[in-house]
């Protein structure tokens, strides 16, 4: 099992550079880094927190920091042509001599699109959006040229020059949607990505599975990823109290309880857990709280 920290982009670049940089000295697999301009309207983040562009801040790192895995946690579609993200994919992928995990989503914050204006599709014109951006970018990073005629994207003999490092760039999928978005990583992914616990993670894996039979995949060639926040706490009431009060998957405890966790993950299948920063503190502490993760309650599990 992998092990990948999230360090958040609404706080300075030095912070996550820091972070990640402590990240590949003490032996992390990876480091993700988020896709939005602004906090979503009435989270525990106010809108007007600054925050980090993600692809200059994933060129940035993969620059300055060395031997992790990078990856964007997920580039939102509608906020770029698929064509322009394959080449940003490209040359980040060149910076970092291929470390580059190229994540990507429909897109879905409306505070962004309402003050950018940036059009927001209905559900379903998103998802169809995305299936052929899916596509162009594939086939840019993969082949010599591309010609698509779609409803949404056409490209005539383009170009996407040069090439990455690795043949091919991995290209993750952020999706929860059992119908559609699922079956699209079933199709097109490397990589699946989901916010989850340990029981999330098995029912939506097994979804995945039944969808891979369906277009003849074998399950074995997508990795399942997952991110929760991470409560490290001197007992297990503590922790628990902790994560039962924030919307997203959460767990919490002392190392042996968080060890726990992981190992249902671990039987869920999982292939890499992804740590935000966010609950762990800042300087010093978070460092501390990073290596007793990976120390204590990762080191049996890889």
């Amino acid at each position: 099992m992998r092990f990948s920290v999230w360090p958040g982009t609404g706080q300075p670049f030095a912070d996550v550079l820091e972070v990640a940089r402590h990240a590949a000295d003490t032996g992390w697999d990876g480091v993700w880094v988020a896709d939005h301009f602004m906090a979503n309207a009435g989270g525990p983040t106010p809108p007007e927190t600054p925050m980090l562009e993600a692809g200059s801040t994933v060129a940035a790192l993969a620059a300055t920091v060395p031997r992790v895995r990078l990856g964007t946690l997920v580039y939102g579609n509608t906020y770029r042509h698929p064509a322009v993200v394959a080449n940003m994919a490209a040359t980040v992928d060149r910076i970092s001599d291929g470390r580059f995990t190229l994540g990507l989503g429909t897109g879905w914050q409306v505070n962004e699109h309402r003050q950018y204006g940036i059009p927001l599709p209905p559900t379903g014109e998103l998802v169809d959006r995305f299936a052929e951006a899916l596509q162009v970018v594939r086939s840019l990073l993969r082949q010599p040229t591309t010609t698509f005629a779609g409803r949404h994207y056409r490209l005539t003999d383009a170009l996407c020059e040069p090439k990455p490092v690795q043949r091919p760039l991995p290209i993750l999928v952020g999706a929860s949607g059992e119908r559609r978005m699922l079956r699209l990583v079933a199709r097109w992914a490397d990589q699946w990505n989901c916010w989850g616990g340990p029981d999330v993670v098995r029912h939506k894996s097994a979804v995945l599975d039944r969808h891979c039979a369906e277009v003849g995949r074998d399950p074995a060639t997508i990795a399942r990823t997952a991110q929760a926040l991470v409560f490290l706490t001197d007992d297990v009431a503590a922790g628990e109290a902790l994560a039962a009060r924030v919307p997203r998957a959460a767990f919490g405890g002392p190392p042996e309880r968080l060890a726990e966790v992981v190992a249902e993950y671990a039987e869920a299948g999982l292939d890499e857990l992804i740590v935000p920063d966010v609950t762990l503190g800042t300087g010093s502490e978070r460092l501390d709280r990073l290596d007793t993760f990976i120390e204590r309650v990762a080191a049996d599990f890889r």
